[in-house]
């Protein structure tokens, strides 16, 4: 086999294994962005307008991430599109969530009382779009199917609870 070939063979098979994929497929996850609330300015969008209420303290940080709503994104490490930071604020905040279409998405958002990163399960919040029960039987993770909603090419507010231990 002559060197061409063996190039040519080995690029091949590196596409194939996706070493050298579509940027669009990585790019489509994992996106850290700013608070914009422009971007849910009038004719914005696509978009979610969360209101996160019952924020306990102005202490720590809070952290909303859009997902799509589907089983095999929502929740799945990695698998968030957008996410954002802000120092608490005791009572409620709003964030500006773009999202890349319309379609179908979920968000989830904690607050990291302590600022450090980790879940703390005995002091940190969580909160959920549509507000579904958290239980013992879901540990933390309902269903997709309860947590998803429509977003057209608008902007759609939703309001959102944190809910403590």
């Amino acid at each position: 086999m002559t060197f061409s070939k063996i190039a040519t063979a080995g690029i091949a098979a590196l596409v194939l294994s996706g070493a050298f994929a579509a940027p669009s497929a990585q790019a489509q996850y994992r996106q850290k962005i700013t608070n914009d609330n422009s971007k849910c300015a009038a004719g914005g969008g696509p978009a979610v307008r969360v209101t996160i209420t019952d924020i306990k303290e102005t202490r720590g940080t809070i952290r909303v991430q859009s997902y799509r709503g589907t089983k095999a994104d929502w929740l799945e490490s990695g698998r968030w599109i957008y996410r954002m930071e802000a120092p608490a604020r005791a009572g409620s905040m709003t964030f500006c969530m773009p999202v890349p279409s319309p379609g179908v998405y979920a968000i989830a958002a904690r607050h990291d009382v302590n600022g450090n990163g980790d879940t703390d399960i005995f002091a940190d919040g969580g909160a959920m779009s549509n507000n579904p029960s958290i239980n013992i039987f879901n540990l933390g993770k309902p269903s997709y199917k309860k947590t998803a909603f429509r977003v057209g090419s608008g902007v759609e507010p939703i309001s959102i609870r944190m809910r403590y231990r």
